[in-house]
């Protein structure tokens, strides 16, 4: 591969345009998905928009191989990934967020009485005193939500609506886990994993559609 070709960008479509002929089955939330796992990383331009090199075509053309020849997890393919491109950032260099309360407060830019709502609408909820990434996410979104009127009480509806959605992903994994064999777990969280990104897609794709009728679009 010449470094003129190296260097050159692809939208995540391209990239699609570009797999798809080998691996019908590839979808960009697929594509997405590999990517929140940390198996590649497509740099941003200053709008957000992802650019691809050849390289990450490579890279996924060997993760999309491996599973479909060899029904590898992604924690091995990671490992193999690492012997021949090299091991991503995201994966060598990724730790496991542990914030205090008074920490919490802080990053989420919130209030204690708002995280004590959170925690009574069950919204969050520390493990050991501890609050992870996910409870980070949930306070600064809720702070955010707040500044337009919307309040922990009023996000009962949502947190109902992703129980539910991790209820259908709960269903699809059981079998799997049935099965007791060696790397099941392993298999199941991939799939979950796989399948949130997917109901994501769709939720999100569900309420600009709903905004879009709200508006009179």
């Amino acid at each position: 591969m010449s470094p003129q070709a190296a260097r050159s960008h692809m939208s995540i479509g391209e990239v699609l345009a570009l797999l798809q002929g080998e691996f019908p089955d590839v979808t960009v939330s697929k594509i997405r998905f590999l990517e929140g796992e940390g198996l590649i990383e497509p740099e941003r331009s200053p709008s957000g928009f992802r650019k691809f090199t050849h390289l990450h075509v490579e890279q996924l053309r060997f993760i999309l191989t491996e599973q479909r020849d060899h029904y590898l997890p992604l924690r091995v393919i990671k490992d193999r990934m690492a012997e021949n491109f090299g091991r991503p950032r995201a994966v060598q260099d990724k730790q496991e967020l542990r914030l205090s309360r008074a920490e919490l407060l802080e990053a989420a830019g919130i209030d204690e009485e708002m995280l004590t709502e959170l925690e009574d609408y069950g919204l969050l909820a520390p493990v050991a005193r501890r609050y992870d990434e996910e409870a980070l996410k949930v306070a600064r979104s809720v702070g955010a939500l707040a500044r337009h009127g919307l309040h922990a009480r009023h996000l009962r509806a949502v947190k109902a609506a992703a129980e539910r959605e991790a209820g259908l992903v709960e269903q699809a994994v059981a079998p799997i886990l049935k099965r007791r064999a060696p790397g099941a777990i392993g298999e199941a969280d991939e799939v979950a994993r796989e399948l949130s990104a997917h109901l994501l897609d769709l939720h999100a794709a569900l309420l600009r559609t709903g905004v879009r009728s709200v508006l009179g679009r």
